[in-house]
């Protein structure tokens, strides 16, 4: 009986693997909270996302809602945080960044329509504290 030729197994694996790499996008970010972001009109498509830092608040989801009530919470990357915790996770984000982008570095605010604008303004003040200057606020485009 010939032998099996397997010349052409490597070329073929490669391809596959090359292929799964280009579709498959990678999450950066579980989010533990729901939030629909309110509409508007004179909205801007960010530029360049690798300079955006998010920051997300709204109720937690059905799973985490036992554990952690049904009040806003802020989300900072995998984890829920206080608003005394804005301040060091946009020091670490910008140290995360090369010196020269450091200046172009926004911080958007991925906030539930339903919030209560007092967790907001303290959001606000803690990036004001850690002169993070340059605030993005997402919203979808009105219908």
């Amino acid at each position: 009986m010939p032998e099996l030729n397997t010349s052409s197994l490597p070329d073929l694996i490669f391809t596959m693997l090359f292929f799964f790499m280009i579709v498959t996008s990678m999450r950066e970010v579980t989010l533990k909270v729901e939030f629909k972001v309110p509409q508007g009109t004179e909205l801007e498509k960010l530029e360049k996302k690798s300079l955006v830092s998010f920051i997300y608040v709204g109720r937690p989801t059905e799973e985490l809602r036992k554990k952690m009530g049904s009040e806003s919470r802020i989300q900072l990357n995998d984890k829920f945080a206080d608003v005394s915790d804005v301040m060091d996770y946009v020091y670490q984000e910008r140290a995360n960044m090369s010196e020269s982008d450091q200046p172009y570095m926004r911080v958007s605010l991925k906030i539930d329509q339903d919030t209560k604008m007092g967790i907001v303004t303290d959001i606000k003040q803690a990036l004001r504290k850690a002169y993070a200057l340059k605030i993005n606020y997402s919203a979808q485009m009105r219908q």
